[in-house]
């Protein structure tokens, strides 16, 4: 795992996992304009990353700590972060 391309919320929330294999986080994929050129969509098809498409390079997925792994290790990752829950702000 390259821990310099995870943002501190997802590598605190990596450790809180129970199961490495199941697919539990929301993260935001950042991904270099040459990923397009490479087996970058197939493998973040292959991930269970949903659609991706050319020319696009922020996907976002729910995914398990293993797949975060596997793509903190590609050199078209630019980072990956943790999505955050949004919340209501309630008005008076």
């Amino acid at each position: 795992m390259n821990y310099q391309k995870l943002d501190s919320a997802l590598a605190v929330a990596l450790n809180d996992v129970d199961n490495p294999q199941e697919p539990s986080l929301n993260v935001f994929i950042h991904t270099t304009a040459d990923a397009n050129s490479t087996d970058a969509p197939a493998m973040l098809e292959n991930l269970g990353v949903p659609n991706v498409t050319p020319g696009k390079d922020i996907f976002t997925a729910t995914l398990s700590p293993n797949a975060i792994s596997q793509l903190s290790e590609q050199p078209w990752v630019q980072s990956i972060k943790l999505s955050q829950k949004m919340r209501l702000l309630n008005r008076r």
